[in-house]
């Protein structure tokens, strides 16, 4: 059974919630953004480390994951996540960062961001567990 470092995400999702508490501080246009991006690089750490812990941890056969919905249920089946329905609506919401063409949809994404960190805060702990 290999061990997966956490390292990468522990930090991303740190620096999502700093940003967050430095939003509140100072509600700009550019430190909306800066979460949005933290919120992108921490949601894509999530699902690469989630999906290679079922893979290299757990042994999961690569049969039973074809797509993320695949992915979210056997996490939650291992009880790496609570909720597949909120996790398809982060991978949802990151999937919209590609496409932000208009404030409207960022604030939407900015909106959806602090739904998302206790999430990936008891996914750190949950994979901590699991390596």
């Amino acid at each position: 059974m290999s061990r997966l470092s956490v390292e990468a995400l522990e930090l991303a999702v740190a620096a999502l919630e700093e940003g967050l508490r430095e939003y509140e501080e100072h509600p700009v246009l550019t430190m909306r953004d800066g979460v949005i991006q933290r919120f992108e690089i921490a949601m894509d750490l999530a699902w690469k480390l989630m999906q290679r812990t079922l893979k290299d941890v757990l042994t999961i056969s690569p049969g039973l994951i074809r797509s993320k919905k695949d992915m979210f249920r056997v996490a939650a089946e291992y009880e790496l996540i609570t909720d597949t329905g909120r996790w398809l609506a982060h991978y949802e919401a990151r999937n919209q960062t590609s496409h932000i063409y208009d404030s409207n949809m960022a604030a939407q994404v900015f909106d959806h961001i602090p739904a998302f960190l206790p999430d990936a805060q008891e996914l750190l702990t949950r994979l901590k567990d699991a390596a």
